[in-house]
C-alpha cells in the first residue's frame, strides 16, 4: 500500500468514526425517552463487548485472551472509568438537560485531547508545553460558551443545568483517563485493550445498572420499551461501538495521532448538523463557542508539529568537533537537551480518544 492509499484509507477512517460518534448524541435524545441510560449502556455493551471478544480472537488466537500474570485490577479500574463512568454520565447528563443535552455532551468529546494533556500532567508528570496551557484555556472557554448558551451567569442560576454539565465534564475526563491506561499494557494491542477493559468494565456497568434498579433509582424497562429501541440499540451497538472503535483504531495507525486527533471536531459539528435537521437549531453564540473550541484543537496541533520540527531539526544537526573539554561538554548538554525537547514534545501529545488504545 503507498503512502498516498495509506492517507486516504486513515482519513476515511478517522471519519467513519467520528461521524459515528456525533450522530449518536442526537440519536440519544430519543433513545432516552425510553429507556434509562445505565439499562441501555449494559445492553449495548453487552452486543459491544461480544464482537470485540470475537474479533480479539481472529487477529490474536487464544494468546489474545490470555491474561495470567497480567493486571486485571488496574485493566478492570481502567475498564470501568469508560464503560461505567463515562457511559453512564454522559447520556445521564444529556438526559438530564434535555433537548440541547446532545449539543452539550458532543462539544465535550472535542475537549478531550486537551484534557488529555492534563491527565499527563497529573498521572506522569509531564508538564504540556506553555502555549498548550493558553490552547486548553481557550478550549474550555468555548465549551462554557456552548453550554451556557452565552449567558454565563445561567450555569450559577440554574444548579440542575450546571449539575448536568459538570456530569458531562466529568464523564469526558473519564474517557481520557481509560484513553491514557492504554499505556500502562505497553505489550497489549489496541484491539486487545479494548476488547478486555470493555468486559470489565461491563461487569461494573452491570453491577451498578443492577443496584440502581433494584433501589427504585429507574423502572425497570418494559418489553415494549426495550423494543421500541431495537434500531437505536443496533446502531449504538455496532456502528458507533464496534465499527466507530476499529475505525478509530485504524485510521490513527495509519495517519499517527497528531493528525488523527483533529477528526474529534468532526463529533460536535455533526452533533450540530443532525441536531438542526431535527429542529434543535444552534444558537449563534454556540456555534462560536463550538468553533472557539475547535480551532484551539487545530491551533495546539500546529503547536506540536512545529515544536517536534524544531527538536527533530536539532537533533539532526551534527556536534561539532570537539577542541577541548569544555567544548565537549558543551555538545553533550546541546545534545541532552534536545533529546529533552524531543521526548517532551512527544509525551505531550495525549494519545488517541474514543477508542481507549493506542495507535
Amino acid at each position: 500500500m503507498n503512502s498516498q492509499n495509506t492517507y486516504t484509507r486513515g482519513v476515511l477512517l478517522c471519519l467513519l468514526a467520528t461521524v459515528s460518534w456525533g450522530a449518536m448524541f442526537p440519536l440519544m435524545d430519543s433513545t432516552l425517552q425510553h429507556i434509562d441510560p445505565f439499562t441501555f449502556t449494559v445492553m449495548r455493551y453487552t452486543i459491544a463487548g461480544a464482537m470485540f471478544l470475537v474479533f480479539l480472537r481472529m487477529r490474536e488466537g487464544r494468546e489474545g485472551l490470555r491474561l495470567k500474570g497480567e493486571r486485571i485490577g488496574l485493566a478492570w479500574l481502567f475498564g470501568t472509568a469508560g464503560f461505567a463512568g463515562f457511559q453512564f454520565l454522559v447520556f445521564f447528563g444529556q438526559d438530564l438537560i434535555g433537548e440541547r443535552g446532545a449539543l452539550n455532551a458532543s462539544i465535550m468529546m472535542a475537549t478531550m485531547p486537551m484534557m488529555g494533556f492534563l491527565v499527563n500532567w497529573v498521572l506522569k508528570k509531564v508538564v504540556p508545553p506553555k502555549f498548550s496551557l493558553v490552547f486548553i484555556a481557550m478550549s474550555f472557554v468555548g465549551t462554557i460558551l456552548v453550554v451556557s448558551n452565552g449567558d454565563i451567569g445561567s450555569l450559577i442560576a440554574d444548579p440542575k443545568t450546571a449539575g448536568a454539565d459538570a456530569l458531562l465534564l466529568f464523564a469526558a475526563l473519564c474517557w481520557v483517563v481509560y484513553t491514557s491506561g492504554a499505556s500502562y499494557f505497553p505489550t497489549w494491542s489496541p484491539i486487545k485493550y479494548t476488547a478486555i477493559t470493555t468486559v470489565l468494565g461491563l461487569a461494573s456497568a452491570t453491577v451498578i445498572t443492577a443496584i440502581i434498579l433494584a433501589a427504585g433509582g429507574v423502572p425497570v424497562p418494559t418489553a415494549g420499551a426495550v423494543g421500541s429501541i431495537l434500531p437505536q440499540l443496533a446502531y449504538m451497538s455496532v456502528i458507533a461501538g464496534f465499527v466507530g472503535v476499529l475505525g478509530w483504531n485504524f485510521g490513527n495507525r495509519y495517519l499517527g495521532p497528531l493528525n488523527g486527533v483533529l477528526f474529534m471536531d468532526v463529533v460536535p459539528i455533526t452533533a450540530f448538523v443532525i441536531s438542526a435537521l431535527t429542529g434543535v437549531v444552534p444558537a449563534g453564540v454556540q456555534i462560536i463557542g463550538a468553533a472557539l473550541t475547535a480551532a484551539a484543537l487545530v491551533f495546539n496541533n500546529l503547536y506540536l508539529r512545529r515544536i517536534a520540527a524544531k527538536a527533530a531539526a536539532a537533533a539532526a544537526t551534527p556536534a561539532p568537533v570537539a577542541v577541548a573539554a569544555g567544548a565537549t561538554a558543551s555538545g553533550a548538554a546541546s545534545g541532552g537537551s534536545a533529546g529533552t525537547a524531543s521526548g517532551s514534545a512527544s509525551a505531550s501529545a495525549p494519545a488517541p480518544v474514543g477508542s481507549g488504545s493506542r495507535s
